[in-house]
């Protein structure tokens, strides 16, 4: 019993060392991410888009596809609904460089590494708004989103945290050219993922460069204009509670389509206890 016990420990405690080490290199990856989209703010709309151009090629049908990293190869990337998306992804093949550099789990996939630059893109629109709402105060606008903001609402896309890397391009013709679809395509597209008009208001800023144009688009739909009306009015409120809790909510799904999460990934072996040696 004493022996049975001690392995249940020992696991335990393995478990424990592999969610700190997930954990540890997760808060890195952050870091180094967030960095990189403060030194190229211009590319936010680029990281968006190309988050989920990479996730909206899963098929329920045939259950491939999605958030796997195939928009990295270069007969993806160079299709006609990825224009202009090429320099958000060399940004983030040079932050992966960095990433696999300190990581001692083996390198992040494209997959994890893509999603993880949308949430930080994401973020730094949130904080970007609170510290426009303190009239540009920096010190006064991060106090704003830290007190009001929605970090505690990452939960799950955190733990969605070891996608794996497809190895080829995803079929072509499965993303709609988001600048010249009408709202009717754009429906259809999110209604065959499993979402709706809400979702589709939501993911306003990940539609196009230009916000306000796409919004001004969705607005003429009769389904879609009360979520895009919701979702402005939350913007002008202190903490744009509906608007960042809705748009975390379906990134977390859209993020996750179709895929397998490897929930050791990243993690590295550490000294072996010999249970032998233990005194029972």
């Amino acid at each position: 019993m004493a022996r049975s016990c001690l392995f249940v420990e020992v696991a335990n405690a393995a478990d424990l060392i592999q969610r700190r080490q997930r954990s540890e290199f997760q808060s890195s990856v952050k870091a180094t991410l967030a960095t990189a989209i403060k030194g190229n703010p211009d590319l936010i709309p680029p990281i968006l888009t190309l988050a989920l151009n990479d996730s909206v090629t899963y098929d329920k049908s045939t259950k491939s596809g999605g958030p796997n990293g195939s928009i990295r190869f270069s007969s993806e990337i160079s299709r006609p609904e990825n224009k202009g998306l090429a320099a958000a992804l060399n940004l983030l093949e040079e932050a992966k460089k960095e990433i696999d550099s300190y990581s001692k789990g083996g390198p992040m996939s494209y997959a994890d590494l893509i999603q993880y630059a949308a949430q930080s893109a994401v973020k730094s629109t949130f904080l970007a708004a609170a510290i426009k709402k303190c009239g540009g105060n920096e010190e006064k606008g991060n106090l704003l989103y830290t007190a009001y903001g929605s970090n505690g609402q990452w939960g799950l896309f955190n733990r969605e945290f070891g996608r794996s890397d497809a190895q080829e391009p995803d079929p072509e013709g499965r993303v709609p050219q988001w600048e010249k679809a009408s709202v009717q395509e754009m429906k259809d597209k999110f209604t065959a993922l499993g979402f709706g008009p809400r979702q589709l208001a939501v993911m306003s800023a990940f539609l196009g460069p230009d916000q306000a144009a796409t919004e001004a688009l969705l607005a003429t739909d009769p389904d879609v204009s009360p979520w895009v009306q919701k979702y402005q009015r939350s913007r002008e409120t202190v903490s744009q509670t509906d608007y960042e809790v809705d748009l975390i909510t379906t990134l977390t799904k859209l993020s996750s389509l179709g895929q397998q999460i490897n929930y050791e990934a990243y993690t590295y072996p550490v000294q072996k206890i010999e249970l032998s040696k233990l005194k029972l």
